[in-house]
């Protein structure tokens, strides 16, 4: 994306205005076109105008159509899905957390170098976003609560990150039910570099080419760079001589991951989605790798609590995997502020629970990125080409819980407004506004049923919910289990949905 830019411009009567420029959308970006689309539609540009002598009342006007265009310009694809065309948002956390982030870099940029006349509405919409940003440090009565422990092994490992050039303002810390994450050591405000790690600390590709143990093993046969990492690490976990010595002895004696599930817990999986094609990282990054996840879910307002383990609250790190090339390091800036002794959340990307579970070992709740997808005949030539379910770049359907609906009615029941929309095409009953409503719920109708033949069978495979002793249970059986217990849920939502929609049909 361009870089974004500011200027003052001269306004009709004599007055002057801040001229605010956004970046514009990327043609290289898969969804332009959608982005776009949803960009006209709303009469929405790049560009915005603010007067100097505006209240602030008007000044907001256009901070919320600023936020409405960067909301737009941050979704993913998922939230493209999922969000109807007259969903002005917010649509998740991670998403407002960037657009308001991208507003805020924007207004600090023209700070600097704005005259006096323009100081005045620039500082206010400053003031909002960040008022904005605060709102979204959520209470939580589920919040990790903090266990007292023995720390020594802690403590040495941020000695020796110290000694290596690591700078930190967080601290590690132990919480029950999810063991170490880290806290804030002060209060860290929007922008901070709550963690810093020179490159040459982090365990990467780059670290293992530079060993023997490379040379000996490249010229060999279908062996990858993520197997020659794994044997590297062995290695040196048990070297005492190792660099990295302190940092291997603070690892986990055990990793509790779905990759080291035993029988019972693949049994109990029948059924399920769980094992998704994934990709094993190949760095290894010291400290960083004990912050907790939190999910970029919905604003917790919009919907019901979902009672899974994890914590309710938004990341506190958003952005972050890029090396400095001037300071080289990696720097972790908060795009939310944490005030000293509360918990720092990092995401580690948008992953549903089957990914989380393989390679984490833990289940968040309320993940918009637990989604199912569907094998439908895509290859439908619809006559309304202004329909979204033509012009989107997106050639699968999927469903997800309805709870994270924001409909539930008509149109669409709580299910996605592209899938409606296909099979209503697919099934011959496209939605006309001149048809006598009869025919119009006659349509509705078979889209409803046609979703009923395919979840209801899907949900019987599930079966109910085991009636089984999880006290005494195995974590990886508890953990199996759970994700069975989210799998029927949506899939019953589904169904709940479905034959709620046909009740309201019937009413």
């Amino acid at each position: 994306m361009a870089a974004a830019a500011a200027e003052v411009a001269a306004a009709g009567g004599g007055g002057e205005m801040v001229v605010v420029r956004l970046p514009p959308l990327s043609q290289d970006d898969p969804l332009f076109q959608d982005k776009k689309r949803i960009l006209d539609s709303r009469n929405l540009s790049c560009l915005f105008q603010v007067p100097n002598s505006c209240s602030a009342a008007d000044a907001f006007k256009v901070l919320d159509r600023m936020i409405q265009a960067a909301r737009i310009a941050h979704m993913d694809e998922l939230e493209l899905y999922f969000t109807g065309d007259d969903d002005f948002g917010p649509l998740s956390t991670r998403n407002e957390l960037e657009s308001l982030n991208l507003l805020l870099k924007i207004l600090n940029t023209l700070l600097l170098t704005a005259n006096v006349g323009a100081m005045g509405v620039l500082q206010v919409l400053r003031d909002e976003i960040l008022i904005r940003l605060r709102s979204l440090e959520l209470e939580d009565n589920d919040q990790m609560v903090v266990q007292i422990r023995n720390q020594n092994m802690e403590d040495s490992l941020l000695k020796w990150g110290e000694q290596h050039g690591v700078k930190t303002k967080l601290q590690i810390a132990f919480f029950e039910g999810a063991g170490r994450g880290m806290v804030a050591s002060e209060n860290i405000d929007v922008g901070d570099i709550a963690l810093e790690i020179p490159e040459s600390s982090i365990i990467s590709e780059e670290l293992l080419c530079q060993s023997g143990m490379f040379l000996a093993l490249k010229d060999l046969d279908s062996i990858t760079t993520e197997t020659m990492l794994l044997l590297w690490s062995i290695r040196e976990r048990y070297n005492p001589s190792s660099k990295f010595k302190i940092y291997f002895e603070a690892l986990p004696a055990n990793f509790n991951t779905g990759l080291s599930f035993g029988i019972d817990a693949l049994a109990a999986l029948e059924g399920t989605l769980l094992f998704d094609d994934g990709k094993l990282t190949t760095c290894l990054i010291p400290i960083a790798g004990l912050l907790n996840h939190s999910v970029c879910n919905f604003i917790p307002e919009l919907i019901p609590k979902f009672s899974f383990n994890g914590p309710q609250v938004s990341p506190h790190i958003l952005n972050y995997g890029r090396v400095d090339k001037v300071t080289k390091s990696l720097k972790f800036p908060l795009s939310r502020p944490c005030k000293a002794g509360e918990q720092c959340f990092l995401s580690y990307g948008k992953h549903p629970g089957s990914h989380l579970i393989t390679f984490y070992g833990f289940l968040p709740r309320d993940n918009p990125y637990d989604v199912i997808p569907l094998d439908l005949d895509t290859s439908v030539d619809e006559e309304d080409s202004s329909s979204p379910s033509v012009t989107t770049s997106q050639t699968s359907h999927m469903v997800r819980g309805t709870w994270l609906s924001r409909l539930r009615g008509p149109p669409t029941y709580g299910l996605p407004h592209r899938l409606v929309s296909h099979l209503h095409a697919i099934l011959g009953c496209n939605q006309n506004e001149s048809a006598p409503e009869a025919d119009n719920k006659e349509n509705d109708r078979m889209v409803l049923e046609t979703l009923l033949s395919i979840f209801t069978p899907m949900l019987e495979g599930l079966g109910e919910p085991d009636d089984f002793d999880r006290e005494n249970a195995c974590w990886d059986v508890n953990l199996a289990l759970d994700y069975k217990d989210l799998q029927r849920r949506i899939v019953l939502s589904i169904v709940t949905s479905c034959t709620s929609g046909l009740a309201m049909l019937d009413s």
